[in-house]
């Protein structure tokens, strides 16, 4: 699935919070399992990121298949749960669910805690990202709905302002 709606909510321990709508294939999973690969496409990969997030997987399940063989989707395990991890994306986060039953009934909101993260350091390095002219098909992808995605153009590094 491509969720749409994510976001850190703590560093130490880190902390996720992913919406996954009720309707979804991938909230059976993840309930079943109590973990969830988050992997971070960018824009050479955004047909993929719309496909993936636009076609259920329950139908290629019940095929016996995946949507990532249904669509040629490469993927390597990741080294703490030996989830499938995107080849295509540019960073990935295996999860342990953390059970918030009244969030997840209520807001479709799960709470995550990290227990793996890789980047690709083509975008990620020192602990931060560099989107730059150079590195464009790897930057971020971030949906607005509807097909549409937005990629960080510009950044703008913020100062300290001096107290008066």
């Amino acid at each position: 699935m491509a969720a749409a709606w994510s976001m850190p909510v703590e560093f130490t321990p880190p902390r996720i919070a992913v919406v996954i709508d009720k309707s979804t294939f991938t909230r059976e999973l993840v309930l079943a399992s109590g973990e969830l690969a988050l992997n971070l496409p960018c824009r050479a990969i955004a047909d993929m990121a719309y496909t993936v997030g636009s076609v259920s997987g329950r139908e290629a399940a019940s095929e016996g298949q995946d949507k990532f063989a249904q669509y040629g989707i490469g993927f390597f395990n990741g080294p703490e749960l030996g989830l499938p991890l995107v080849e295509e994306c540019i960073a990935w986060l295996e999860c342990r669910l953390i059970s918030e039953p009244h969030a997840q009934e209520s807001y479709d909101t799960f709470f995550v805690e990290v227990l793996s993260a890789q980047a690709d350091s083509r975008v990620f390095a020192n602990g931060r990202w560099s989107f730059r002219d150079d590195n464009t098909d790897l930057h971020t992808l971030h949906h607005l709905g509807a097909g549409l995605f937005a990629v960080p153009s510009q950044t703008v590094e913020g100062k300290l302002l001096t107290r008066r």
